[in-house]
């Protein structure tokens, strides 16, 4: 046992033990603060990006829904986000894959890509980072479906 001092107070270690115990506590708080936050933040991202997607021109929309359902079940991990206005999908902050509405963009067709984030490196060292979408049928959105998972990692 460590002997006090001599005010009867706390002894050197006892107080450095103290205030160690109150800097954890400290640290905690801000942990528990910025956890918070992080959450506000995605929930805010996340909504941001449904009202995008409900604002499409019809068309788009199915296509930027579909595209929204398939990468929830398959890369629940991605958070949405918008990305240069249009619905993104990140991992740590940074997109990995993303939606554009043709539409909106007042181009031919919609796309739907994968950013410099995505795990879609070929050892050929040629691979397709973005692919149209008009129209497309159960089989292309199963190709979706497995790019998206790809690009997740």
């Amino acid at each position: 046992m460590t002997k006090t001092n001599d005010a009867g107070g706390f002894s050197a270690e006892e107080r450095a033990a103290i205030a160690q115990r109150a800097a954890e506590l400290r640290a905690e708080a801000k942990r528990a603060k910025g956890a918070e936050k992080a959450a506000e933040k995605a929930a805010a991202e996340a909504a941001d990006v449904a009202a995008k997607i409900a604002s499409m021109p019809d068309g788009d929309r199915e296509l930027a829904e579909r595209l929204h359902a398939i990468v929830a079940e398959v890369a629940p991990d991605l958070s949405p986000k918008l990305y240069y206005g249009q619905p993104g999908y990140a991992r740590g902050g940074k997109v990995v894959v993303f939606f554009r509405s043709g539409q909106q963009d007042k181009t031919r067709y919609s796309t739907f890509g994968a950013s410099t984030e995505a795990a879609l490196d070929d050892p050929s060292g040629f691979w397709p980072t973005s692919y149209a979408l008009s129209d497309p049928t159960e089989e292309a959105w199963e190709r979706v479906r497995e790019v998206v998972r790809r690009a997740a990692g």
